[in-house]
């Protein structure tokens, strides 16, 4: 059976901010309660019959969260035959085999360790022509509600307040859709791609109307580099510069 490593202390619960926030004493700890409270909700759902429908996101801040979910998989069985994702965004333009595309980066990182069946799995289409774009958001949206909703939606914070490629200014009533990435969004990618003049100027994105639209959400900082963006989610008045404030408003949401 798999054992999680104990932390020297729990997580702390800072009570005087909008959003609940967990405080951890090592960031490792944060992925393994994250993955924790999402196979909770797997075998909860498992034992009703019901599906579990997930929002999730790329970069390094969720790993840790797939790989302990990896392991729960693999040490005790945790069964992902009824689980259905969403990704949050893909890059445009962005073949699906790039090793840039998220596609790429789900199945190595997550779903090729897991029994997923592959038509549960759900990713922006990077590689449509300029033309088809609004259709498909539009079938990511009808799919979203076809299937009753998300459950829970695990999110990432970028540097400049992003949640998913929503930037600063964005609409808090967006929907899934193409968007022009914020150009420290593009410095911060730019390591990935081996230079900034690599990255894509473009991507596809929930909106946050849809983020906000997920029964529960859990948004993930680590990194004392977060520090300053943490304080804007969750302390902050609620503004279209930093979209992640936008959080503040949904009743179910927790900064870990």
């Amino acid at each position: 059976m798999l054992k999680f490593a104990v932390t020297s202390a729990p997580p702390r619960v800072l009570k005087a901010t909008a959003i609940p926030t967990l405080a951890f004493c090592e960031s490792s700890d944060v992925g393994h309660h994250v993955a924790l409270v999402i196979a909770s909700l797997i075998r909860e759902n498992n034992s009703a019959g019901m599906p579990t429908v997930l929002g999730l996101p790329t970069g390094s801040t969720p790993t840790g969260v797939y790989r302990s979910l990896i392991q729960l998989h693999q040490n005790e069985g945790l069964d992902f035959s009824r689980v259905i994702t969403f990704n949050l965004d893909e890059y445009w333009p962005m073949s699906p085999d790039s090793i840039h595309s998220y596609h790429r980066f789900m199945r190595e990182t997550f779903f090729d360790h897991i029994n997923i069946p592959s038509e549960n799995i759900h990713i922006p289409q990077g590689d449509l022509p300029a033309h088809a774009i609004a259709k498909s958001c539009e079938d990511y949206e009808r799919e979203i509600e076809r299937v009753g909703g998300i459950d829970l939606m695990l999110l990432g914070l970028g540097r400049n307040g992003h949640i998913g490629f929503n930037e600063p200014g964005c609409d808090r009533n967006s929907r899934t859709r193409l968007v022009t990435l914020d150009p420290l969004t593009r410095q911060d990618a730019a390591g990935d791609f081996f230079g900034e003049e690599n990255v894509p100027m473009q991507a596809i994105t929930m909106g946050i109307s849809t983020i906000l639209s997920a029964r529960k959400i859990i948004v993930m900082a680590l990194g004392e580099h977060k520090a300053r963006t943490v304080r804007q989610t969750v302390e902050d008045e609620v503004t279209r510069h930093v979209p992640a404030s936008f959080l503040q408003t949904h009743r179910n949401a927790i900064m870990a």
